[in-house]
């Protein structure tokens, strides 16, 4: 009974799924690592980049040009980082079309959104806030919300918590390896979006769907994959 009562609950991951912030990041990211006079970054090597957060991202950059540091040369490159990003946001940001629209239906239909990312929550909560989404989301979790962040279920299991939601009517939406894995960790569907920043074609990592743009978002298909997760459970108990 009380998973009936309880609003399904749609998570979403934030860069490269609701949000397409390539340009800023690799702007500031850029900026970041001009000041160990590495040369830029360039849009096709965001996939290799993004998904762990802006320290992994620096990291990564850095490796990406032959150099490796340690987490003491790291810290004040993570500042300059935040600054520049802070700074220039929302920047070139922009919700992915058919977004907006996506979540009307969601609200309409009674259902709950909430955002679980792994980018820092002081990066994270402005750049909803200054896109006018902040309404949108019963609560957002980031990178640094919990000792654990994705693919680590209890990235996902915390967010559920805090939207006060159930785990059995909860789906995922993220556009990367992290959020197909941690859904699948924490024992309940996923959507993938083909529009993000998967350095392999999303259908390869098996979510339960993908789509192609937010129209493709429909109620009927959030409540069957809730219910094909539910009726499975059931088969195995």
């Amino acid at each position: 009974m009380e998973s009936e009562m309880t609003a399904p609950l749609v998570i979403f991951d934030l860069d490269g799924t609701l949000i397409d912030t390539a340009q800023d990041l690799v702007t500031s990211l850029n900026h970041t690592i001009a000041a160990a006079d590495l040369a830029p970054v360039s849009y096709q090597d965001l996939t290799h980049l993004v998904g762990q957060g802006a320290r992994v991202m620096i990291r990564r950059a850095f490796e990406l040009r032959g150099h490796c540091i340690g987490e003491q040369e790291v810290e004040p490159l993570l500042e300059r980082f935040l600054a520049h990003y802070k700074r220039e946001m929302p920047g070139a940001s922009k919700p992915y079309p058919g977004l907006l629209e996506a979540l009307d239906r969601i609200s309409g239909a009674g259902m709950t959104a909430a955002v679980c990312t792994n980018k820092l929550e002081e990066l994270a909560l402005p750049l909803i806030e200054k896109l006018g989404l902040a309404d949108r989301f019963s609560v957002v979790t980031g990178g640094d919300t919990f000792p654990v962040r994705k693919p680590d279920a209890r990235h996902i299991l915390g967010t559920v918590e805090r939207a006060d939601g159930d785990l059995r009517q909860t789906v995922m939406i993220g556009d990367s390896v992290n959020d197909i894995l941690a859904a699948r960790n924490a024992g309940i569907p996923s959507i993938a979006v083909t529009f993000g920043y998967s350095d392999v074609p999303v259908a390869e990592l098996q979510p339960d769907h993908v789509i192609e743009t937010f129209d493709d978002l429909t109620i009927d298909l959030i409540q069957g994959l809730i219910q094909a997760r539910l009726q499975a459970n059931t088969a195995v108990e």
